[in-house]
């Protein structure tokens, strides 16, 4: 959901990190809230709700997030709230952990496959993206039982596709090409 708004204010977040140097730590934080709203849909409606008031938001911020979040971040959520722009929310704090990341220079990855895989699998895997990329890499591992096997590896805009269900296809394709399969 990156857009002018999104953008602005996380480049606003971003400068004031890098002034009190806590890039790091504001991703953390970040990353804490977006997982919060992600578990919690009501969360992300109540901040948006037109009939709840700002001063009833700004308690709710406090009480969620005071132990998960420092002085500033807490500012900034309540300043979001104050302008009327918490339906950005989400895409203010990912374009914010977008920025951290080139600052801190770590890449994210993607590694989708049908089932969880295993810490020493993850941890495989991340050990070739760091070879690879020469830098740190963060692995997310999204579940999509429609992959059949194999894994599908997204980092930046580079994909990497070993899934069963893209081998099945391109045979399918070939196939209905009159090509041999």
């Amino acid at each position: 959901m990156t857009n002018e708004i999104t953008e602005r204010y996380a480049q606003g977040l971003f400068e004031l990190a890098k002034e009190n140097k806590s890039v790091e730590e504001k991703k953390k934080q970040a990353e804490v809230i977006l997982e919060t709203m992600t578990d919690c849909s009501d969360f992300d409606l109540f901040l948006r709700a037109v009939k709840v008031s700002r001063e009833e938001k700004t308690a709710m911020i406090d009480k969620v997030f005071k132990d998960a979040a420092d002085h500033d971040m807490l500012s900034f959520l309540k300043l979001i709230v104050d302008k009327g722009r918490a339906y950005y929310l989400q895409g203010i704090l990912e374009d914010y952990i977008k920025l951290a990341n080139e600052d801190l220079g770590v890449e994210l990855a993607t590694v989708t496959s049908a089932r969880k895989l295993s810490a020493e699998d993850m941890k495989t895997i991340g050990e070739a993206l760091v070879r690879k990329t020469n830098k740190k890499v963060v692995l997310r591992n999204k579940i999509d039982p429609s992959v059949i096997s194999g894994i599908k590896v997204t980092i930046g805009n580079n994909v990497t596709d070993a899934t069963m269900a893209t081998k099945i296809e391109k045979l399918r394709s070939t196939l209905l090409k009159g090509g041999q399969a």
